[in-house]
């Protein structure tokens, strides 16, 4: 044998041998991560979520009538068919000589009556629900219902008449069914009925069910949306997404019989219930890819389908853990911990568990192959849903997914750009039909399954905004920075930042007073000024917001083509109007940073919306290397907070994000505090209210910024860590450039840090107080230091 093979031996056997060690280390335990309570759900916003990314359920955990709402997220009425646009050309001109003129009222009237679809009902619905109606009344002992985050799997346990019985509910993104075990020690087994059901759409049936075997139950339907509106006028809307719920009963004692749709169980001591459910948005052969999914499932019990379930949602959820102490506390029910919280107390740990209650949340409402998370991730209870429950552009959307690369949950963005990339085709024809830009795509400030690109608002204030895509555009770029993937730079990410500074090349005009580039039309995201007379208006002839997300659709543009050795017309002008652009972040004569052009008074001085604040966060225009624009933003959230602002669940999770920004730790504590205390309900969901999801997503990144930063080209450790949490550990965290981050800390002291690179080797530096190591990271390496940055021997 000669010297090469011997050596290419040796080299297996050593890998061998890696291989073997790495698979007998125990895998480090998750900090327990469980909410409970010890009464069942009394209504949908004490129920708790389970979810695969498309089918989900709200588990309220009664043991004599078990209601089970069911989710799946393409279940919305209607077509792609209202067209693409409203409004021409000329109208776009009409209006911006009414503003140049000094004319914002005549503006605000008529703007949405040329432009908008005006008030639009067409809603994400309800999948139905699951009725399990036990027919033997029992005295309930010992009663527990709770959700297991580091299993995804809901369960309710209790005793009665001296016998235990258990239900356990999970979602399966490996099998594509969500799984309900029933059992019960007693020796008589239990007596129930189970039937599907779906409540009318204003009178109108909307399912009809069937058994198609002795063990099981179909309910077959279509989305409608009776109630709908178009224009704000009434539109029934007769026709959407066809799908069919199936379910199967596995038991392994006891009778089942069939009729009229329902299934009654006798004597049964352990039943398996299998839902699956598919719809015509994703394939017209919906019914036979149930039956395909419950044949694969055949021969497999309860416990493998959770060990694949747990196993698949695991390779995500367990890339991050964070501990803050206070485990003791898991003895006391969520809900009274909440309440506790409302009371002043203290409960690091909660705060710890609605961190990682946020990324559940993302990887049970958002995986590849499915649709993006809505305004209520998946979980939904309505015909008409608040909202629609659809896919707001102007925060709501973009903060549902903040949290996704940074904990460590790059897969979950992937819906995301496939529903971008679906608006940008869309809106590559608004751009043109209602601008009479030819070039470029633009997005409005709302859309929902059908990725409609088009203006829908009674008034200016909301649905005037034009940002929607170069909003998302920022997504694409960041994806780039977080990753480090060129393909998809390439291949999605610059074809997305390129239609959008496109139509921002076309859009803009020349502000004959400057010489500068602005942007007009403009509004400020539901918020209004004093005009000149006196009276509030909201169209403008530019906003602070505009000007910061144009500035930076620009600015990422020129990078990205850097990066992929573009240079060409396009990239040019990019460079050219991007020196005149009007800036984004001007400070007033008060110190505070405007939010139009001018320096007007504001009606709602308390607004919930920081929109002028975009540059600060998500946006990093605004950074500590500028020492007058941090203090502006400082002052501006001062000023706001002052006036009531922050007062919604989603506003709140943003006003975390800014004080890490502004490595402001105190106000940070506090707002976490008051979000706890206002904007938390007993399930954990956020408040607006009603339920919106965004909160519960905001807060999780709220937390990361709080712990680990790097949108200023360098990780910044513990940047603003609550002085509640002195002590703790998260480990998982990845800082742009594709670096993991674990972090130890002690009375409030860095004790370690630990570093990996992911994609290849880099040299990063590292902050933490005034302190600056760079650090050379081998890729898949794990480097450690100490907490003054010195490398641990």
């Amino acid at each position: 044998m000669n010297k090469r093979m011997i050596r290419l031996k040796v080299l297996l056997l050593s890998v061998l041998g890696l291989l073997i060690f790495s698979c007998q280390q125990p895998k480090e335990p998750l900090s327990t991560n469980e909410i409970w309570y010890s009464q069942p759900a009394s209504k949908w916003m004490q129920a708790l979520p389970v979810g695969n990314g498309r089918l989900g359920a709200m588990v309220f955990g009664d043991p004599q009538h078990e209601r089970i709402q069911l989710n799946e997220d393409s279940m919305w009425p209607g077509a792609a068919d209202w067209g693409n646009s409203k409004g021409t050309p000329e109208d776009l001109a009409h209006y911006r000589k009414l503003l140049l003129e000094g004319n914002p009222h005549e503006v605000d009237a008529n703007y949405m009556d040329s432009f908008s679809y005006k008030t639009v009902v067409r809603s994400h619905q309800t999948m139905g629900d699951l009725y399990i109606d036990f027919l033997d009344d029992k005295k309930v002992e010992n009663y527990k219902r709770a959700l297991d985050l580091n299993k995804a799997l809901v369960s309710v346990d209790y005793s009665a008449n001296g016998a235990e019985y258990s239900e356990k509910v999970f979602s399966s993104k490996a099998d594509d069914v969500m799984v309900i075990q029933l059992s019960t020690t007693a020796k008589e087994g239990m007596d129930f009925e189970l039937k599907l059901d779906r409540p009318e759409d204003h009178g109108h049936k909307t399912v009809s069910t069937s058994n198609p075997s002795n063990t099981e139950i179909s309910m077959l339907g279509m989305v409608t949306q009776y109630g709908g509106k178009k224009n704000s006028q009434p539109f029934e809307i007769d026709y959407g997404v066809k799908f069919e719920t199936r379910l199967k009963v596995v038991n392994n004692s006891g009778t089942v019989t069939a009729k009229d749709g329902v299934l009654s169980l006798k004597g049964v001591k352990n039943a398996t219930l299998l839902i699956v459910c598919n719809t015509s948005f994703y394939t017209d052969n919906y019914e036979a890819k149930n039956e395909e999914t419950l044949t694969k499932l055949q021969g497999k019990s309860f416990d493998d389908l959770l060990e694949r379930h747990i196993e698949d949602y695991r390779e995500l959820y367990a890339r991050v853990d964070l501990d803050l102490g206070g485990k003791a506390l898991d003895s006391i029910p969520t809900d009274q911990r909440l309440k506790n919280i409302k009371e002043g107390k203290d409960d690091p740990d909660l705060a710890a568990k609605l961190f990682q209650y946020g990324r559940y949340l993302l990887i049970s409402s958002s995986r590849p192959g499915t649709n993006p998370a809505n305004l209520q991730g998946l979980w939904n209870n309505h015909i008409e849903a608040p909202w629609n429950a659809d896919y707001h552009l102007n925060i709501n959307l973009q903060m549902n997914y903040w949290p996704a690369e940074v904990t460590n949950l790059s897969e979950c963005n992937v819906p995301l750009f496939s529903f971008g990339d679906r608006l940008l085709e869309r809106g590559r024809i608004t751009a043109k039909e209602q601008y009479g830009i030819d070039r470029g795509a633009v997005m409005h400030h709302a859309s929902d399954l059908w990725a409609t690109p088009w203006m829908r608002a009674e008034r200016t204030y909301w649905g005037a905004w034009i940002h929607g895509g170069g909003w998302l555009a920022q997504h694409y770029w960041e994806r780039y920075r977080y990753t480090q993937d060129e393909n998809f730079l390439k291949e999605q990410g610059y074809p997305f930042i390129k239609a959008i500074s496109e139509f921002y090349l076309d859009w803009l005009q020349k502000d004959e007073k400057t010489g500068k580039w602005i942007s007009f039309p403009e509004a400020s995201p539901e918020n209004s000024y004093y005009a000149a007379d006196g009276k509030p208006a909201a169209m403008t002839t530019g906003a602070a917001m505009g000007h910061q997300i144009i500035a930076e659709a620009f600015g990422n543009a020129v990078k990205a083509a850097e990066i992929l050795n573009i240079q060409d017309e396009f990239i040019n002008e990019v460079k050219t109007k991007l020196i005149d652009l009007h800036p984004g972040v001007v400070i007033g004569e008060d110190g505070r940073i405007l939010e139009w052009n001018e320096p007007y008074e504001e009606p709602e001085k308390g607004h919930r919306h920081m929109s002028h604040l975009y540059a600060l966060h998500p946006g990093d225009a605004i950074t500590s290397k500028d020492k007058e624009f941090f203090a502006a933003a400082q002052k501006t959230i001062d000023f706001r907070l002052q006036h009531g602002g922050a007062g919604t669940g989603w506003s709140r999770a943003w006003m975390i994000n800014f004080n890490a920004r502004l490595l402001d730790a105190k106000s940070a504590q506090e707002n976490i505090q008051k979000f706890m205390q206002i904007s938390v309900a007993d399930n954990l969901f956020d408040e607006h209210p009603p339920f919106q999801i965004d909160g519960n997503f905001g807060y999780t990144a709220g937390v990361a910024e709080l712990l680990m930063q790097s949108h200023e080209g360098f990780i910044r450790v513990l940047p603003a860590l609550p002085e509640n949490w002195g002590t703790g550990a998260i480990k998982g965290l990845v800082a742009r450039g594709n670096v993991e981050v674990d972090l130890q800390w002690q009375d409030g002291n860095l004790v370690k840090i630990g570093l990996m690179a992911k994609t290849e080797d880099v040299l990063e530096t590292v902050q933490y107080r005034n302190e600056n190591k760079e650090v050379e990271l081998p890729i898949g390496k794990k480097i450690w230091l100490n907490g003054d940055l010195t490398t641990v021997n």
